[in-house]
């Protein structure tokens, strides 16, 4: 059979050399068998076969080396180095997020500056060309699928500027360990044609939810609205919260005074440094999608929404719901 030169390989074959891997055939028999030199099989193999990838996998092998002829001029970081790209497109295809990616490279890879990634950088890697037809899928494995990236409007400059304001730098750092009870995230879910919004507050330790209706994006409503529900709660329970740079929190001094507790902002554009808020927003929008008009949303309905996730055991908590880990923490209530 005539040696093939100079050309590709195709998905065909790559499912072809899968398929005899797993029968256990030499890579000369699959070579022959294809009409390759045994030099293009090894290199193949050798590729895609690496710790902790232990299996040669026809599809993730296709859809990475699809990226060496498609983004040869893109010289960043996930298409210099085979298997760190390997790496983060087998997240993509998981339905790992950017972040969740870059934060497990580092746990398996401390010491390796080569697979070691900022989620940023991934975002960039995939938007740098984002009407090519590889970018295109990559973006489809987005949470979001955005076509672009933009900022947020209400987060740009030029607008009404947040008094006082204190960053999320100056928050005790015991709050990051999650331990104690009482520290808060908040954030705004827009409605449709972001003429209506709903109000959500997330409980750092015990993922409990609060979800209010509000007649306004309105400062002054968001504040008043945030410290109704926040004064129904324990005491022990109020101790911080952090939110965004949304404008709509402008007046958090005046949540301080109603109910005592400390507001912190988040940086700009750092949306994981609210990671509980962010992903309980996501498990509202499973139950109130995209243009969804708030106003036509009463807050029983929200009510109803708020006790199915209070009431909804989590992995992240041990299987146990949050409004169990909420009662808990009131046994030690003097």
């Amino acid at each position: 059979m005539a040696v093939k030169k100079h050309r590709r390989l195709s998905y065909q074959e790559r499912i072809i050399i899968q398929t005899l891997l797993e029968e256990n055939k030499t890579k000369s028999f699959i070579a022959n068998k294809l009409g390759r030199t045994r030099s293009t099989i090894t290199r193949e193999v050798n590729r895609w076969v690496t710790k902790p990838i232990e299996k040669y996998d026809a599809f993730l092998a296709n859809f990475n080396a699809k990226d060496d002829y498609l983004n040869k001029r893109n010289l960043d970081k996930i298409s210099t180095h085979s298997l760190l790209r390997f790496f983060v497109y087998k997240g993509l295809l998981s339905n790992w997020t950017p972040e969740q990616i870059s934060g497990r490279l580092k746990e398996i890879y401390p010491n390796d500056p080569i697979m070691s990634i900022s989620h940023e950088a991934i975002y960039r890697h995939i938007y740098t060309r984002p009407q090519a037809s590889l970018n295109k899928k990559l973006i489809k494995l987005l949470v979001r699928k955005k076509t672009r990236r933009r900022p947020n409007k209400r987060r740009r400059g030029g607008g009404s500027k947040i008094i006082n304001q204190v960053s999320i730098d100056s928050r005790p750092k015991h709050i990051d360990l999650r331990e104690e009870v009482g520290h808060w995230e908040g954030d705004l879910v827009i409605g449709k044609n972001h003429k209506s919004a709903i109000g959500t507050i997330v409980e750092r330790k015990t993922r409990f939810t609060l979800i209010l209706k509000l007649t306004s994006k309105k400062a002054g409503e968001v504040a008043k609205e945030f410290s109704k529900i926040l004064n129904q709660l324990n005491p022990i329970f109020k101790k911080t919260m952090t939110y965004d740079n949304g404008i709509e929190m402008a007046r958090h001094e005046e949540i301080t005074q109603k109910t005592g507790m400390k507001i912190y902002f988040a940086h700009p554009y750092s949306s994981w440094e609210r990671g509980t808020n962010e992903n309980t927003n996501g498990l509202i929008r499973r139950y109130l999608p995209k243009g969804t008009d708030f106003n036509q949303i009463d807050q029983k309905k929200l009510f109803l929404i708020q006790e199915k996730l209070n009431n909804r055991p989590r992995k992240i908590i041990g299987y146990k719901t949050p409004k169990e880990l909420m009662n808990f923490e009131l046994k030690f209530v003097a």
